[in-house]
C-alpha cells in the first residue's frame, strides 16, 4: 500500500502575516516517524550525493525508524554542522530531494513524492538542540597546532570554523558587522529562520572554542599580512557577495527604492520588525512592488507584507519576474507561501523605468511584457519583449532583489589576491586554497551566489585540505 508524504504543519495565514513567528512548525515525533517509513532504504542512495555534504541521509533516516534520534543526530553532525538551520533553509527539493529515487517530477524541482529529507534533518536537529547533545571534539595532534582566522561568519565561515574546532585548532572568526550570521542572520527573515536556532548553532561553536571577534572589517581594520603577522598560519574568506545589483534602468536612484540587501537587513539585522518597540529606519509603501523572483525576493516581499500588516495598511504586495512561474528560481514552499499570504505576481514582465514625483520618491514602475523565446544552448528559455506592450503599476517602494555581486574592499586592499572577470576569487578547486599560499576560500566569494549548504561544501572542502596537509 502506497504511503502518504507527510507534510509538515504551519502557521495559519491569519496569525503569519501579522508578525514574524515562524511558518513551518515541523514534524511531531509520530509524524516524523511516519515519513521516515517512507524512505525504501534503497541500495544505491542516490539522495546522499545530491546533498552538497554528503550527509548519510539513508543512515540517518534508518535511525529515525529506530527512534534512535540521538545517533541520527551524529550521522548528520558528522558532515553537515548545522542541521536545524540546513532542515528550514536548504532548497532540498532541487537537491537531495530531487535525487530521491521516489520523485516523479520532470521539472527541475522534485515532486510530492520524494522523502520530505529536510523536515527529518529538522526534526532531528531540533532534537539535538532541545536535549543538548554535543558531538565529541576529535582532537588531532597536528590540527591543535593550527591556529586559523576566519573572515566573515556567514555558514561557510562558520561552517569551516566548526571543522576545524573539532580538530582542536585554536580559531578565531573575524565578523565585519556587530552580529555573526552573516546572510543566515540579516538575509533570512525570522519566519524562516528563528535567531533563537541560529544562536544556538553559533554559541555551541563557541563551546568548542571557537573566538569571535565583531565588528572588524578585514582588509581596513586588519589586513592578510597583519593576521599572518599576529600568528595564523591559515586564513579562510568567507565573505559572501553583498554588493548588490541594479538592472540600470532610469530612476533607480529615487527615494524608496531599495536593494534586497538593504531592505532585509534593516528588518533583521536592526529589527525594523519590532516597530515601533525599534525605530529603524525603514520605509514601507501601500504599492510595494519587488523585482526578481528567487529566495531573496520571496523573503522581501513576505516581509514587506507583514510590515504594511503591522502599520495598518491594507496589504499590497507584488513580484516582478521577466519569465514564468515554471521558471521562478525560489523554493516552491515559498513560492506557495507567498501566494497563500496574499503576495500578487506579474509574470513576463520587464521593468523599463521608474517615474517618481517632484520630491524625489518613487510611483510608478513602468514595464514591458514580455516572452519566451525557444531555449538556448544552456537549456534556458531567454524572455523577448514584446513591442508597445508597455504599461504601469502603482509603486511607492520598490525592492531590487536581481542578485548580489562580490564585496571589493578586502579584494582591492589585498591586490596579490587574484579574481575571475566577477571578481569572485579564484581557488584551486580541489584544496580550495587561493593565489595567496596558506589563504583559503569559499562560498558565494568563491562561485558566486549559491545555497547555504554549497557554501558549507566549499568550507568542509577547504577544512579538509588544511587537516590533511598539517
Amino acid at each position: 500500500m502506497k504511503k502518504e508524504p507527510i507534510e509538515a504543519k504551519e502557521l495559519a495565514v491569519d496569525k503569519r502575516i501579522s508578525g514574524f513567528e515562524e511558518v513551518v512548525l515541523g514534524y511531531s515525533e509520530k509524524e516524523a516517524l511516519a515519513e521516515s517509513f517512507r524512505c525504501i532504504q534503497c541500495k544505491n542512495p542516490t539522495c546522499i550525493s545530491g546533498c552538497p555534504v554528503n550527509i548519510n541521509i539513508k543512515e540517518f533516516i534508518l535511525q529515525v525508524t529506530r527512534k534512535d534520534y540521538a545517533g541520527a543526530y551524529f550521522t548528520i553532525r558528522k558532515t553537515n554542522n548545522f542541521p536545524s538551520i540546513c532542515g528550514r533553509v536548504c532548497p532540498a527539493e532541487y537537491q537531495c530531494r530531487k535525487a530521491c529515487v521516489l520523485d516523479k517530477s520532470k521539472f527541475a524541482y522534485c515532486s510530492p513524492e520524494a522523502i520530505n529529507i529536510h523536515f527529518l534533518e529538522r526534526f532531528v536537529g531540533d532534537y539535538g538542540m532541545r536535549n543538548n547533545l554535543e558531538a565529541p571534539i576529535e582532537k588531532d595532534t597536528k590540527s591543535s597546532k593550527t591556529k586559523v582566522a576566519v573572515v566573515g561568519s556567514g555558514p561557510a565561515g562558520l561552517c569551516y570554523a566548526g571543522e576545524l574546532a573539532r580538530k582542536g585548532a585554536a580559531v578565531v572568526v573575524f565578523e565585519g558587522l556587530q552580529s555573526c550570521g552573516g546572510v543566515l542572520r540579516y538575509g533570512i527573515p525570522n519566519f524562516r529562520l528563528p535567531r533563537e536556532i541560529l544562536d544556538y548553532e553559533i554559541n555551541y561553536l563557541a563551546k568548542l572554542g571557537v573566538e569571535f571577534k565583531t565588528n572588524v572589517l578585514v582588509g581596513k581594520t586588519v589586513s592578510l599580512d597583519e593576521l599572518f603577522q599576529q600568528g595564523f598560519s591559515r586564513i579562510f574568506l568567507g565573505l559572501g557577495a553583498g554588493v548588490p545589483s541594479f538592472l540600470g534602468i532610469k530612476g533607480e536612484n529615487l527615494c524608496n527604492v531599495y536593494s534586497a540587501n538593504e531592505f532585509l537587513t534593516r528588518i533583521n539585522l536592526m529589527s525594523a520588525h519590532k516597530f515601533p518597540e525599534y525605530h529603524t529606519p525603514v520605509n514601507i509603501g501601500e504599492h510595494i512592488l519587488i523585482i526578481g523572483g528567487g529566495n531573496t525576493a520571496m523573503d522581501a516581499a513576505r516581509s514587506a507584507l507583514r510590515l504594511q500588516n503591522m502599520r495598518g495598511l491594507k496589504p499590497d504586495v507584488r513580484i516582478i519576474y521577466r519569465r514564468t512561474e515554471l521558471e521562478l528560481p525560489a523554493r516552491r514552499l515559498e513560492i506557495e507561501h507567498a501566494k497563500e499570504e496574499g503576495i500578487k505576481f506579474e509574470f513576463l514582465a520587464q521593468p523599463k523605468e521608474f517615474k517618481g514625483n517632484d520630491q524625489g520618491f518613487v510611483r510608478k514602475l513602468i514595464c514591458l511584457r514580455s516572452e519566451l523565446a525557444e531555449p538556448d544552448s544552456s537549456g534556458r528559455r531567454r524572455p523577448v519583449v514584446i513591442k508597445e506592450s508597455e504599461f504601469e503599476l502603482d509603486c511607492d517602494l520598490c525592492v531590487m532583489a536581481v542578485g548580489l555581486k562580490a564585496n571589493q574592499l578586502l579584494i582591492k586592499a589585498t591586490p596579490e589576491l587574484k579574481t575571475n572577470q566577477d571578481a569572485d576569487i579564484i581557488v584551486n578547486p580541489e584544496s580550495m586554497e587561493s593565489s595567496i599560499k596558506g589563504v583559503y576560500a569559499g562560498g558565494d566569494i568563491v562561485g558566486g551566489e549559491g545555497t547555504i549548504i554549497e557554501a558549507m561544501g566549499m568550507a568542509k572542502k577547504a577544512a579538509r585540505s588544511i587537516i590533511d596537509n598539517t
